[in-house]
């Protein structure tokens, strides 16, 4: 009896990992193996990414309140002190956004805060 392979199923497996590295470069879009590892590194990837991106988008919220903050005369911790001892529940990303779009806004914050 003849041995039996899934043939069906490795084609369809490997013609998902090639339609996902559609685009890599060189011998990474269409050379199976080395396709398999660059769609594996690219996963490995996407995950870590997924974390680091909080990471990056906090500190860009804490220098742009920062720098909103120093144009009225605080420091970005000092400014903070001063929201949690007066109770005001604004989190990083809407305090980043009121600096940088509406500086009127943020304003009346540092002023209530003061």
């Amino acid at each position: 009896m003849p041995r039996s392979v899934n043939a069906v199923a490795s084609r369809a497996r490997r013609k998902k990992v090639l339609k996902a590295t559609k685009g890599y470069f060189g011998r990474g879009k269409n050379v199976w193996t080395v396709a398999k590892n660059k769609y594996e590194k690219g996963l490995q990837y996407a995950y870590r990414d997924r974390k680091a991106k909080k990471r990056e988008f906090r500190k860009l919220w804490i220098q742009r309140i920062n720098a909103g903050a120093r144009l009225h005369g605080l420091s970005y911790s000092n400014l903070m002190g001063l929201l949690k001892k007066a109770e005001i529940e604004l989190n990083r990303k809407v305090l980043a956004d009121l600096a940088m779009n509406h500086p009127e806004a943020f304003k009346a914050v540092v002023e209530k805060v003061k």
